[in-house]
Parts: C-alpha cells; sequence; structure tokens
C-alpha cells in the first residue's frame, strides 16, 4: 500500500503543490491584514493538499486512455499499469474527504462551499474535450486558493478577494497555454483543445502574455484596495519582472525552455508574492 501511495503521489507531482499554497496563504494574510492562527494554517494547508490531490488524481484517471496514447505521458503509472483506476479511485476520495473535513473545521461557509469547489476541479478534466477555454476552467481551479482561503480566516467573502482570484486565474491561464505548447501536434490528432491547437504557436504567446497582463494590474490594484505597504509592491514588481524573464525564454522559434519557464518560474513567482506579502504584514 505505502508503495501504491508513493507512486499516486509522483503521478500527480504531489510537489507542485507549493504553486498554489504561497497564494492561498497571499490571501488569508491580506484578508487579516496580519497572521492567521496555527490552527488555521494547519486546515488550510490541510484543505490545499487535499484539493489539490484530489484534481490531480481526478485528471490523471479521467486523461487515462487519452495520456496512454500521447508520446509524453504514455509513461504515466495508469497507463502502464503501476497502480489500477480503482486505486486512484480510492486515493480521490480520502482526498476529496480531508478537503471537506479542513473546511468543516474551518468555518460553516467554507464547509458549505467545498462540494463546489471539488465539482470545480473535477470538471475541469473534461474541458479539453470540448473547449478551448479549458484553460480557463483550471485557473478558475485554481483561483479558488486564495479566495477560500479568504473565506477560512474570515468566514465570508469580500471584493477584493475576488481581485486576487482573477489575478491568479490569469496568472495560471498564461502558463498553462505555455505548458500546453508541448502537446500542440497530439492536440490536434487527438481532436482535443486548447489555445494552441485553436490559435497558434504565434498567438498563443501573444494571449499568454496578455493574460499575465491582467495578473498584474490586479496585483497591482490589490495595493490600492487593501492597506498594504511598499514591501507589498515591491514584491508585485520582482513579480513582473520573473514573468517578463519568463516569456523570454519561450519563443516561436524556439520551444526548448518550455518546462524552466512552466516549472520553475511560476513556482518563484507564487513563492515571491507570498514573501513579501508576509514581509508587508511583519513590518
Amino acid at each position: 500500500m505505502v508503495n501504491k501511495i508513493k507512486i499516486i503521489l509522483e503521478m500527480i507531482k504531489f510537489e507542485h503543490t507549493i504553486f498554489a499554497l504561497p497564494f492561498a496563504f497571499t490571501g488569508a494574510l491580506l484578508a487579516l491584514d496580519g497572521l492567521p492562527s496555527l490552527e488555521q494554517v494547519i486546515w488550510i494547508i490541510a484543505a490545499m493538499v487535499g484539493a489539490r490531490s484530489a484534481a490531480m488524481g481526478f485528471n490523471r484517471w479521467a486523461d487515462r486512455d487519452i495520456d496512454a496514447q500521447n508520446p509524453r505521458t504514455k509513461t504515466r503509472a495508469l497507463p502502464l499499469g503501476l497502480v489500477t483506476p480503482a486505486q486512484v479511485l480510492a486515493f480521490i476520495i480520502v482526498s476529496s474527504g480531508l478537503l471537506v473535513l479542513a473546511a468543516y473545521m474551518l468555518n460553516p461557509l467554507s464547509f458549505t462551499l467545498a462540494p463546489v469547489a471539488l465539482a470545480i476541479v473535477f470538471f475541469y478534466s473534461y474541458t479539453k474535450r470540448f473547449t478551448f477555454l479549458s484553460h480557463a476552467f483550471l485557473g478558475l481551479a485554481i483561483s479558488g486558493a486564495p479566495m477560500g482561503a479568504w473565506i477560512a480566516v474570515t468566514g465570508r467573502f469580500e471584493f477584493p478577494a475576488l481581485v486576487l482570484g482573477v489575478a491568479v486565474l490569469f496568472w495560471l491561464v498564461g502558463f498553462d497555454i505555455l505548458y500546453a505548447l508541448q502537446d500542440l501536434e497530439f492536440d490536434q490528432k487527438a481532436g482535443l483543445h486548447s489555445v494552441p491547437q485553436r490559435f497558434g504557436v504565434r498567438t498563443s504567446l501573444l494571449i499568454s502574455r496578455m493574460a499575465h497582463l491582467v495578473t498584474m494590474l490586479c496585483l497591482f490594484w490589490i495595493y490600492i484596495l487593501l492597506p498594504v505597504g511598499l514591501a507589498y509592491l515591491l514584491g508585485v514588481l520582482v513579480a513582473m519582472g520573473l514573468i517578463i524573464y519568463e516569456h523570454s525564454l519561450v519563443r516561436e522559434s524556439d520551444l526548448s525552455k518550455l518546462n524552466i519557464a512552466f516549472f520553475n518560474m511560476n513556482g518563484y513567482i507564487s513563492v515571491t508574492i507570498f514573501i513579501f506579502t508576509l514581509l508587508d504584514v511583519l513590518l
């Protein structure tokens, strides 16, 4: 059982939970203009781990036949038979239960919205079968991290939380379009939908940049809406520099650095926003 769990955790890239956690805690810090309690931190982490694990597990389960045909993904655990669909479903149920439990421990509104969050992250896995806007559905799922954390520490939903959620939505859209460039040829052959499949490489790069422009505008808007200081603003400026560098790595004529742009830069961006927001609160 331990070995199967290790395989599943590797399959869902469990370590990449770091992409969503920093934005979740940024939402909590901004909502409180202070530090959440230790209990809130623990249950927010539990909720995030449960939500992302359930989402990624469901995505791998739903796409297992597609992954078996894609040269890039055919060596994943499910296509190779290293784990069974039933084992992955059991993992999804446990992970979903962890999210619901954590939401219950946080406050009534979080508990009420937990099934909605699960519905969104599960539905995303099927969107590329019928719309090139699948990136936006994934962005909507990830935007639940800061908005959910905001609700977790306040028990209510407020307009700045929506602005932060939109920032994260377009942040995700921007780099998921870049990631989808890797599967452009396969998506065209398999009849799957994405921005690169619909518009080609050049236009996709432009759309990705415009999406990240929306992200930056929303982050600057937060500076106007909330009583944050120069440390937060400096963090946004550093993040903007990282985004510009990210896009400099990917060109229409050279997609060889896609993995660097996707995995490294986006991890740095989310962590940067969190660290500078934390400094702002502490100072």
